[in-house]
């Protein structure tokens, strides 16, 4: 197992999320914050043979915008990638969502297209997630969907809700936006899952001061309209910072849906997330085995020690056999130091072995941000799973990979 430096050690680099080309996995390319240009831009590092070697370049910042943050990467059929980004106005209060789409394997983008437009004090859009819907039996096929906290009379008194947009034309333009959530709770970034026959399922979990707890939404008509919210669980938000740390760890799901013929588990849908409710912040799972309509009792799956931190999950399931995969932080090894664990599940989510995927601990003592979320991606022919975070090993905060073979 080998860990790779893919960004430059000049500047700091956060936020990470990969995208593998199906067709052709010696494509990959990582989005991340990027501050090498100095105000925050995107950094799109691609790979052409596997993840051995990288390269760095920034996209460009739309017109009228100061900086872009909070990016998220996703394949599509054949040679597509498609990036979703929070750009910000120079007075830092206007946030909208943007997406860059490429048609030749990330060897250009065409131009920005606004998602939905924040407007000074009173709208912020942010903490996206993108998805395609790469589902072969899924008559929504080649669907583009975004989730993203949409924030509200944001100087005075604010609010929080989930919103959600869709592209049918592989991101070229995006249909009208949707409210997911109640503007009575106080939400965070969404994640989103799409199952086998296409069956879409957005969640997010509920902050304090408020009750905590995870709700979904689904749609069988390809995004066009949701049913009522389902609860997955209750949550216990671990606290921001952690204890014992200064950088900010907000609370989010993470899902994603088998979408292989693997007879015992295909059709499954898997929901992670951190929670504090032993006392410490452990990742937790559930599973729906039809499709969303009902979860399974939550479960933890790191079998760290009690008392140690993890945190930031990241789910993963093979299109090709249905393993799970679930890349997260923790301070397991060498507290107050940081690893990336990887957590395996070859039947359907019941048993979890986990490994080590950083090859030396690093340090984030003092550090007010890591980053809010890492990022992975498998090959499914060959079912290796690549994970990529933000590390400081070299003394400053870049991006690495590593995998699980």
């Amino acid at each position: 197992m080998v860990n790779i430096q893919i960004s430059p050690s000049t500047s700091a680099q956060f936020e990470p999320t990969i995208a593998v080309n199906w067709l052709n996995p010696s494509v990959m390319v990582v989005v991340a914050v990027d501050l090498s240009a100095g105000p925050p831009n995107i950094g799109l590092y691609k790979s052409i043979d596997a993840g051995a070697t990288w390269s760095t370049t920034l996209l460009p910042l739309p017109a009228g915008f100061a900086g872009m943050e909070a990016p998220h990467i996703d394949y599509f059929f054949p040679n597509s990638f498609v990036v979703a980004t929070h750009a910000f106005d120079s007075d830092g209060l206007s946030g909208s969502i943007v997406s860059y789409t490429s048609n030749d394997n990330a060897s250009s983008f065409g131009p920005p297209v606004i998602v939905n437009q924040g407007f000074g004090q009173f709208v912020n859009d942010d903490q996206v997630v993108v998805a395609a819907d790469k589902a072969g039996s899924s008559p929504f096929f080649g669907n583009i969907y975004t989730g993203y906290t949409h924030d509200y009379n944001t100087q005075f008194i604010p609010g929080n809700t989930i919103f959600f947009n869709r592209s049918l034309d592989g991101g070229d333009n995006y249909m009208s936006p949707s409210l997911l959530s109640s503007v009575t709770e106080f939400e965070e970034f969404p994640g989103i899952a799409i199952t086998l026959n296409g069956i879409l399922i957005v969640g997010w979990i509920t902050q304090p001061p408020g009750g905590t707890e995870f709700n979904t939404r689904t749609s069988h008509d390809g995004g066009a309209t949701f049913a009522t919210e389902i609860m997955i669980a209750p949550v216990v938000v671990p606290p921001s910072p952690l204890p014992g740390y200064q950088f900010r760890c907000l609370t989010y799901p993470s899902m994603s849906a088998d979408i292989s013929n693997a007879p015992t588990s295909r059709g499954n849908v898997y929901a992670v997330w951190q929670d504090f409710k032993q006392g410490y912040s452990d990742i937790f799972i559930a599973i729906s085995t039809n499709f969303g309509v009902d979860w399974g009792t939550p479960k933890p799956i790191t079998g760290s020690p009690v008392g140690s931190q993890s945190f930031f999950p990241t789910i993963t399931v093979s299109p090709t056999d249905g393993a799970v995969f679930v890349s997260y932080y923790t301070n397991r090894l060498n507290p107050p130091n940081i690893d990336v664990f990887l957590a395996t599940s070859r039947d359907g989510g019941v048993t979890f072995i986990n490994t080590r995927i950083t090859t030396t601990s690093f340090s984030v003592t003092g550090l007010p941000l890591i980053g809010d979320y890492i990022g992975s991606a498998i090959v499914p022919q060959t079912g290796r799973l690549i994970t990529a975070w933000a590390d400081t090993r070299t003394g400053t905060l870049n991006i690495w990979v590593g995998d699980n073979q």
